[in-house]
Order: structure tokens, then sequence, then C-alpha cells
């Protein structure tokens, strides 16, 4: 399975599309078909029926909006640089050496990868 840099609870600007422009949380990830559910973006009408779940508790019918997912490549992370909010940025890796503690309560040194917005090299 393939990997996305964007991950849940991201911040994104869209590229492309009708909500070209918009910045917004992304609200879930789905690597096997490379998209991305963006909050309040690609927002299409579903039309569902009045129905009543198992522990009797009724679901209201009727026409409502729903984010449908959007391809990866449409979205970009934005960071704040230099007091300006929102700026598009691409996303890079990096080792960074940590301390991890085995089950006897020894530590030992090892290395982990961590993600780093292009334009700061900040972690993300």
């Amino acid at each position: 399975m393939r990997t996305l840099h964007i991950k849940k609870g991201d911040r994104v600007v869209v590229l492309s599309g009708v909500d070209k422009g918009v910045v917004a949380e992304v609200i879930s990830v789905d690597p096997a078909n490379n998209r991305v559910t963006v909050q309040g973006v690609n927002l299409v009408k579903k039309h569902r029926r009045e129905s009543q779940t198992a522990t009797g508790r009724k679901i209201e019918g009727g026409i409502i909006n729903v984010e449908a997912p959007i391809h990866a490549s449409n979205v970009q992370v934005v960071v704040d640089v230099d007091g300006k909010k929102d700026v598009p940025t691409r996303i890079g890796y990096k080792r960074v050496e940590v301390t991890k503690r085995r089950p006897d309560g020894s530590e030992y040194k090892a290395t982990r990868s961590v993600r780093i917005a292009r334009k700061t090299g900040e972690e993300i």
C-alpha cells in the first residue's frame, strides 16, 4: 500500500476545481485510492431515507450535503511563515534521533522519520 504526504488533521489548500483556494482541515485519508476528504470541500447532495437504528434512535431522512473525496494531488499542506498565515508548502522527511525504552527498562538510541515543511524546515 502506498502512503500519502497528507495526514488526517492537516490544514490544506485546494489547488484546483470548484473549491480552488479554500483552506480547510483533512477529515479522512484513503491511501489505496490516493484520495482525501476535506471539510467543506466538494459537497455533494445525498438522498437519505428515514430509518431507525438498532437502539431505536430515529434517523431523519431528506437531502443532506456530504463531503466527497478529492484526489490527493489537488491539495497542498499549508504552514505559517514569518507572520504570514496559510502559505502552501511541500512536504519533506528527515531522520531524527530518539531515545527508546525496552520492556526491561534499558534505553537505546534509534532514529525515526518526521515530516518537515520544505519552506521552513520545521517539523509538522
